[in-house]
């Protein structure tokens, strides 16, 4: 298959790349840069020049491909406090795509999120998310659009990725949260810390990634997490241990000036269950767990994003 990635050179889709090209497809990246497309010239890809705002270059390589799927999302500005800004640039490439591959049956695979899908309990494949609004729940509409186009002959899949998509060089959540860490002297959890995030490790995000594209039914809700949920208190006490700093509660209503962005986050109970996506696709992770991850000590070992 000829595919086409957003998101080429991210966290996740820098794994992508040689997990598609290693299973034999195509692989025709969106860069930005004249040294991204040097990379994925050096790695066997194809690099078209553009960002998710060039709806017309989405739409035109979509078309040319075999099947696509977009990883891009516009991190900085949804850190920088505008998650709807970002959330409305993804929306829109999104509707692009499904314009592009209508009446096709390719496969269009697209990356959303976990955060606030079933308070209260373990989450299911099953389960789909209220759009109130909510910073866990904002993307879902974007989610509900890309299912909604099966309706047009795309055979279109959801990938719901854990909070915390872990491994070496990674400057998501669980770095930022070191990065705090480290310059507030104390490892922080919310409350008593006894709620859970689930985690992946990024190779086997990728590795779910290229079997959904390759062969997830039209409207498959997928989840790419490998570990139902992790206590954020034992995420705090493991940097804690590295650091050599105390661990410590915070009240709810001081997390924002702790944690910044992520206090709004870090305090959501989201147990996830993968069971569904392991029986489809024949999924199984293989990868060390995220406290495994943070304990060989290369979090450690990288400076981070502050908050």
């Amino acid at each position: 298959m000829r595919i086409f990635v957003t998101g080429v050179s991210g966290w996740i889709g820098s794994a992508l790349v040689p997990e598609l090209i290693g299973a034999g497809h195509q692989v025709v990246g969106l860069v930005r840069s004249d040294a991204t497309a040097d990379a994925l010239a050096a790695a066997g890809a194809e690099a078209v020049h553009g960002t998710v705002d060039d709806l017309d270059v989405l739409g035109s390589t979509a078309a040319a491909s075999d099947g696509v799927i977009h990883l891009a999302f516009k991190n900085d500005m949804a850190f920088a406090g505008n998650l709807r800004g970002a959330d409305g640039t993804d929306r829109r490439a999104v509707d692009t795509f499904g314009d592009a591959l209508a009446g096709t049956d390719r496969p269009l695979v697209i990356a959303s999120n976990l955060l606030g899908l079933a308070p209260g309990r373990v989450a299911t494949e099953r389960d789909r998310a209220a759009i109130d609004g909510s910073p866990g729940t904002i993307r879902q509409a974007t989610a509900h659009a890309a299912l909604a186009l099966v309706s047009r002959g795309v055979r279109s899949s959801v990938v719901r990725l854990a909070p915390s998509c872990h491994g070496e060089g990674d400057n998501g959540f669980m770095a930022m949260l070191i990065s705090i860490a480290r310059a507030k002297r104390v490892s922080g959890h919310i409350g008593d810390g006894a709620n859970r995030w689930p985690a992946v490790h990024r190779l086997d995000a990728a590795r779910l990634f290229r079997l959904a594209v390759e062969k997830a039914p039209a409207g498959s809700v997928l989840h790419g997490i490998a570990e139902e949920g992790v206590p954020i208190r034992d995420i705090a006490e493991v940097i804690g241990r590295h650091l050599d700093v105390p661990v410590a509660s915070v009240a709810p209503e001081a997390a924002a000036e702790r944690f910044g962005f992520l206090g709004a986050l870090l305090g959501f109970d989201a147990p996830t269950s993968n069971f569904l996506t392991r029986e489809l696709l024949d999924w199984h992770p293989t990868h060390p767990g995220l406290l495994e991850d943070l304990d060989k000590g290369h979090y450690f070992r990288t400076s981070a994003t502050t908050a």
